[in-house]
């Protein structure tokens, strides 16, 4: 079991900055890859971000890259999401996901382990 907490959410306007952090407890964090998630009122769970065990390759969804960047570091058991120039559309709420793989991965059904949210608002 990999338990997940994300922490960092919060109301900010558009064209701000937050950074929402993970930390994972239980088994071993480095054995898995991370992503990040979002959904927003009405809408499905998408795919943000996500990155290998490592830390060293990413994939981001269209809607964000450029703008937002995910890490990791793995002595601390915390994954990251620096989120900048926010937009009103990325209001959602925002969870992290952790994959037994080596492998960055957009799938949704790839991931074994979620958290339960934080919410960020972005108002314009």
């Amino acid at each position: 079991q990999v338990q997940l907490v994300e922490s960092g959410g919060g109301l900010v306007q558009a064209g701000g900055s937050l950074r929402l952090s993970c930390t994972a407890s239980g088994r071993t964090f480095s054995r898995y890859a991370m992503g990040w998630f979002r959904q927003a009122p009405g809408k499905e769970r998408e795919f943000v971000a996500s990155i290998n065990w490592i830390g060293r390759f990413t994939v981001y969804a269209d809607s964000v890259k450029g703008r937002f960047t995910i890490s990791r570091d793995n002595a601390k058991s915390t994954l990251y999401l620096q989120m900048d120039t926010l937009k009103p559309e990325d209001t959602a709420v925002y969870d992290c996901a952790a994959a037994y793989s080596d492998y960055e991965t957009p799938n949704l059904d790839d991931y074994d382990y979620r958290g339960q949210g934080t919410q960020v608002t972005v108002f314009s």
